[in-house]
C-alpha cells in the first residue's frame, strides 16, 4: 500500500484526492523539523515536496521512495543524478503555473512602467498628481525581449502583444519558424536584442548555460532606461551587478520575483536599490496556481503506481527506460 508523504501542506482538493485513491495512505507532516522528517520520511513511497532542499543526505532518510513530485515547475534545489542513481523518478507540474507567472510577469512590467509603487507612497503622504522626477510609459508600442520561449514565456509573448508590443525572442532551443510562426522576432544576437529591448523578461532555466547570464557585461548593454523583469530563478542574474546598474541610474527599474539564495531573510544590499519592485517568489502562489499544481502532483502520484506517469512530467526520463 503506497504511502504519500506531504511535507508541506498543499490544496485540500489533492488531499482529498489522494485520500480517495484506492490503496494509498496520506500523511500530511506538522512541520519540517529534522526530527520529524528523520521520524517519518522512511515510511515515504511517494514524497510530493514544495520547497524542501534535497540532497543525498535527505534522500539518505528516504529507503522506500519510488516518486518525488515537485509542486512547482523548478528543480534548482534537488539532486536529480541522486535521484536517477536510485531510480526514482522526479515529476513536476510544468503547465500547472504557467498562466499565473505570466500575469506575474505583466504586473511587473506594468508596475515598473508606471511608477506604481512611488505613486503608491505619494499618495499615502499624500502628494497629488504626477511627478517630473516619476516619468510613466506605455507597454504599447515598446520593444520587449522575452528569453526563453517555454509554457511561461509564450503565454508572456501573447500578453505582450496583446498590449501593443513588438516581442523579441530569445531561446536557442526553439526553432525559428515556431517562433515566427507564433507571430514574433527571433532573434540570435543577444547583446544586439538586448540593446534594442525596452524590457527585457527571463523565463528561462538556470543551469551551467544561464547561471549569472545577467551580468555587468548584459545590464550595459541594456538601453538606458530599460527594466529588467525576472520571474525565472534568482541565479540568472548577478546581483551585485543589478545593483549597482540600478544605483547608478543606468536602468529605468526591474522586478524581481526570485533571487540568488531563498528564502531571503535577512536585509542584502539589492533591497535597498531605487527603482526596485519585489515580490517573495510568489509569482506561482495564486489560488488557481496552487489548486492546480497540487492536483497535479497528486495525480502524477497516482498515475506513477498505476503504471501510467507522463513522460512530459518526469525531469529525469532516463529512469522511465530504465524502470519500464
Amino acid at each position: 500500500m503506497p504511502h504519500v508523504i506531504c511535507p508541506q501542506p498543499i490544496h485540500e482538493d489533492a488531499l482529498a484526492l489522494l485520500r480517495a485513491a484506492p490503496g494509498f495512505t496520506l500523511e500530511v507532516l506538522p512541520d519540517r523539523a529534522p526530527a520529524t522528517l528523520a521520524a517519518r520520511l522512511p515510511d515515504a513511497d511517494a514524497l510530493i515536496l514544495r520547497t524542501i532542499r534535497v540532497d543525498q543526505a535527505f534522500l539518505g532518510m528516504c529507503p522506500r521512495l519510488g516518486i518525488l513530485v515537485r509542486h512547482g515547475v523548478g528543480y534548482d534545489i534537488i539532486d536529480v543524478p541522486a535521484l536517477t542513481a536510485r531510480g526514482i523518478p522526479l515529476a513536476i507540474t510544468p503547465e500547472a503555473n504557467a498562466v499565473s507567472v505570466a500575469e506575474h510577469a505583466l504586473m511587473l512590467m506594468l508596475a515598473c512602467m508606471r511608477k506604481l509603487t512611488a505613486y503608491d507612497a505619494n499618495m499615502r503622504r499624500p502628494v497629488w498628481g504626477a511627478q517630473a522626477g516619476l516619468p510613466a510609459f506605455d507597454l504599447a508600442g515598446k520593444t520587449v525581449l522575452v528569453v526563453g520561449f517555454g509554457r511561461i514565456g509564450t503565454r508572456v509573448a501573447r500578453l505582450c502583444a496583446a498590449f501593443g508590443m513588438r516581442v523579441l525572442v530569445r531561446d536557442p532551443y526553439m526553432p525559428k519558424g515556431t517562433i515566427r510562426g507564433a507571430g514574433y522576432e527571433p532573434v540570435d544576437d543577444l547583446p544586439a536584442a538586448v540593446a534594442e529591448a525596452h524590457i527585457v523578461t527571463l523565463h528561462c532555466p538556470s543551469n551551467a548555460e544561464t547561471r549569472g547570464m545577467v551580468d555587468a557585461r548584459f545590464l550595459a548593454a541594456m538601453k538606458p532606461g530599460a527594466v529588467l523583469v525576472n520571474t525565472a530563478r534568482g541565479t540568472l542574474v548577478d546581483q551585485v551587478a543589478l545593483e549597482a546598474a540600478l544605483r547608478a541610474g543606468r536602468l529605468g527599474a526591474a522586478g524581481l520575483d526570485v533571487f540568488e539564495e531563498e528564502p531571503v531573510e535577512a536585509p542584502i544590499p539589492l533591497l535597498s536599490a531605487p527603482n526596485l519592485i519585489l515580490t517573495p517568489h510568489v509569482a506561482a502562489s495564486t489560488q488557481e496556481g496552487l489548486r492546480r499544481m497540487a492536483m497535479d502532483s497528486a495525480a502524477a502520484v497516482l498515475a506513477h503506481f498505476e503504471g501510467r506517469l507522463d513522460p512530459d512530467v518526469v525531469v529525469n526520463r532516463e529512469v522511465l527506460r530504465r524502470n519500464g
